[in-house]
């Protein structure tokens, strides 16, 4: 019988890479309908708007219910927002507001579904496996963040944005399948008003030192990484050979991620989050190449050994966290992990124009850089960090050793 790891690794599989096909048919649709820069920015300022405004809830309904069946559902609303994107382009019309509201309405149920998948991963493997089964769908998931938009760009080309579209919803139903086949259920107690059960998640945040430090440097990890995330495009395009070579810069970040991922799924420190924030310190690297030598090899291999370190870190926290959270507040937990990112994000994007008109992108790069180094290290200094231990592995396993070994491949 089909593991119920293997039925989630499958169909995400599918739904990442899809995304990538619906991130291409989107810029190709707005601009081929004649909307531009700024209503593409609009769509996308929409969709970030509402993950952010449903981050909190969707954790508490991920512990409110079984996970499976809140991933379903958030499965089907996004595949019924991307068949309405198909039809409206398929259709020749173009109409903003109702393209936002699509937007929104799938990145809101994104924010119920990531959740659920947090809180459901430690009742499919026992918790001696559980970076391995982390790693794994890191590694899936990086790799599908190249293949998709690569095979999405052949795709729109040929056959045009509604197809784009419509293979993203297929996606969603390939995804909605496998979660609707799982089997694992997670035991729910009575339910309480919501920001009582919102109040609680964060307090098995407060609770922790580890967590607390984690999230507030990662609030300001973000906001600098929002800046550089906008700088180094601009460089890539002016001063590194345009489009191409933003299509290698990111499929060296792709590799490092897939190396990252592969060293998690080897490698198993006693203390993993330690060793965590440590590979983070790999960051500024990538963001410095851009500064010194500032020529396209350096930026290749900064970004293979940047973002190797920094997938390594995410497969080092999200297993810190369902190692040592209760299961029945791990939606909630995962959900304050998310808001604290995406809040800090477009800060930092808001302020890389300003900042590098006002100081020069070069030196705006390496007081970014620094910050990313100061963030890692800073988190060293907290005791519960250096000593934290995984927990001794009790669940049941249905996770067959073959999908965790065959990903490393």
């Amino acid at each position: 019988m089909i593991s119920d790891f293997r039925l989630l690794a499958g169909g995400q599989t599918l739904s990442w890479i899809g995304n990538g096909f619906q991130n291409v048919a989107l810029a190709v649709a707005v601009v081929r309908a004649g909307g531009g820069a700024g209503d593409l920015g609009i769509v996308m300022a929409c969709s970030v708007a509402a993950l952010l405004v449903c981050s909190l809830f969707g954790g508490v309904w991920a512990d409110r219910l079984q996970p499976r069946r809140v991933m379903a559902v958030s499965d089907l609303v996004r595949l019924l927002a991307a068949a309405g994107m198909a039809v409206m382009f398929a259709g020749g019309g173009y109409h903003l507001p109702l393209l936002c509201a699509l937007a929104a309405i799938s990145s809101g149920a994104g924010s119920f579904f990531n959740p659920a998948m947090t809180a459901l991963r430690p009742l499919l493997v026992p918790a001696d496996r559980l970076q391995s089964a982390n790693a794994a769908l890191s590694m899936l998931q990086t790799g599908s963040s190249v293949a998709g938009p690569a095979l999405g760009g052949l795709a729109v080309a040929a056959f045009g944005a509604p197809a784009g579209f419509a293979v993203n919803a297929a996606s969603f139903l390939a995804s909605m399948a496998a979660c609707l086949l799982l089997r694992a259920e997670a035991s729910r107690g009575p339910r309480s008003p919501m920001w009582h059960e919102l109040r609680a998640g964060w307090r098995e945040i407060s609770s922790r030192d580890w967590l607390v430090g984690g999230l507030f440097g990662a609030a300001v990890y973000h906001i600098a990484n929002g800046v550089i995330l906008v700088l180094v495009q601009v460089i890539a395009v002016r001063r590194l050979g345009g489009a191409s070579a933003a299509g290698f810069i990111a499929a060296a970040e792709g590799l490092g991620g897939v190396i990252g991922a592969a060293v998690a799924l080897r490698y198993k420190p006693r203390r993993l989050l330690r060793a965590g924030w440590l590979t983070l310190m790999l960051m500024p690297i990538w963001a410095l190449a851009y500064v010194w030598p500032a020529t396209l090899i350096a930026v290749l291999a900064g970004a293979v050994v940047g973002w190797a370190g920094l997938i390594f870190f995410d497969v080092a926290w999200e297993t810190a966290i369902q190692d040592r959270v209760p299961r029945a507040a791990l939606g909630r937990v995962a959900s304050w992990d998310t808001l604290t990112s995406f809040i800090a994000m477009p800060i930092g994007n808001a302020l890389a124009g300003p900042l590098s008109g006002r100081f020069g992108v070069s030196p705006v790069l390496t007081v970014c850089a620094a910050i990313l180094l100061a963030s890692a290290l800073s988190q060293l200094l907290i005791p519960s960090v250096r000593n934290l231990t995984r927990a001794a592995a009790t669940a049941p396993a249905h996770t067959p050793p073959e999908l965790l070994e065959s990903a490393a491949v």
